[in-house]
């Protein structure tokens, strides 16, 4: 077997580092301002940090989802430097290769954790368009509370009763949600009910007049009352008026007082708050009522009464004398 000569080896290898070296030599000044654009864009990424930073805590409630479009930010300058650097390098097919794994490894990511990545989106959407803050009153999807925290994945309600509710935020997003702080008021309806024999518009308007009295009533040239139907006993009213709200006092406890104030104002101008009345038919085809009956029975058990005394008065009279069948 024949091997190659040492000087043959030798020069092969000189020629091939003298090659190396030569293209070193002639990108070096591109090296050098490859790293140059690298640091410039990573000073400039801290800087655009530093300022999207303030803005964005500014901007969004949840400290989550600020701290993660700045460093989106962040990431989008260097990555962005990086790729100039590469390409003013000349490894162009670099570039391309990463351009296309990243999308792919993104694409993978997306589909394996698609639960999470659409919440992720929603809470972001959400800290853009800011349907509600930390604080507000809101419901959706039978959840009705106060919002106590908003990341990026699901926002914490606290309800009425005392416990917490987790919230995805796709379904914040997705759904129906009403937000009770958002105007700042909120009217509340309470409805009463009045004899047939009072006159609606007299009582609608001492309601109005007691109610517009109230300090936490607001909007009173809104606050009224409508007869809303006929009851079983009743002429049926609904209240409205105005409150702010959230507010001081809460909203159990202004729905409380105007309860008591109706009551009162109604009692004080001699109009009556019936109660149901029911009247009760004892016969199949209708006509007799308990009444009726009661009065047909106590007359029946006079009669037998009156009856029974009559034969005792009889039965004295006659002395006790037997008849002669009797002696016999």
């Amino acid at each position: 077997m024949d091997f190659p000569k040492l000087d043959e080896v030798y020069k092969l290898l000189s020629e091939k580092l003298e090659t190396w070296v030569e293209s070193a030599i002639t990108i070096l000044p591109n090296i050098v301002v490859a790293f140059l654009i690298a640091i410039v864009f990573g000073v400039v990424a801290k800087i655009i940090g530093n300022v999207t930073g303030k803005v964005m805590r500014k901007t969004f409630e949840s400290r989550q989802i600020a701290s993660l479009l700045t460093s989106i930010i962040k990431s989008i300058v260097i990555v962005a430097g990086i790729f100039i650097a590469l390409d003013f390098v000349g490894l162009q097919g670099t570039v391309t290769s990463l351009l296309a794994g990243a999308g792919i490894v993104g694409l993978a990511i997306g589909f394996a954790f698609q639960d999470m990545t659409e919440n992720f989106i929603a809470g972001i959407a959400m800290g853009i368009r800011k349907p509600f803050e930390i604080g507000d009153v809101i419901e959706a999807e039978g959840v009705f509370g106060n919002v106590k925290e908003i990341n990026l994945r699901n926002t914490l309600v606290e309800t009425f009763y005392g416990q917490l509710e987790v919230i995805p935020n796709k379904i914040l997003f997705r759904n129906i949600l009403t937000n009770y702080s958002y105007l700042g008021y909120r009217r509340i309806e309470i409805p009463v009910g009045i004899s047939y024999a009072d006159d609606i518009d007299v009582a609608a308007n001492v309601i109005t007049d007691a109610m517009n009295t109230k300090d936490y009533v607001i909007k009173k040239e809104e606050t009224a009352v409508y007869a809303e139907s006929f009851g079983d006993s009743s002429i049926n009213l609904l209240l409205w008026f105005w409150i702010r709200y959230p507010g001081d006092p809460g909203f159990m406890s202004v729905r409380h007082d105007a309860v008591s104030t109706v009551k009162t104002v109604l009692e004080e101008n001699n109009i009556l708050i019936p109660f149901p009345i029911r009247t009760l038919d004892f016969n199949a085809k209708g006509g007799d009522k308990l009444n009726a009956m009661l009065k047909q029975r106590d007359s029946e058990h006079q009669s037998h009464q009156g009856n029974a005394e009559s034969a005792a008065t009889t039965d004295s009279a006659s002395g006790g004398k037997k008849s002669p069948t009797d002696e016999e």
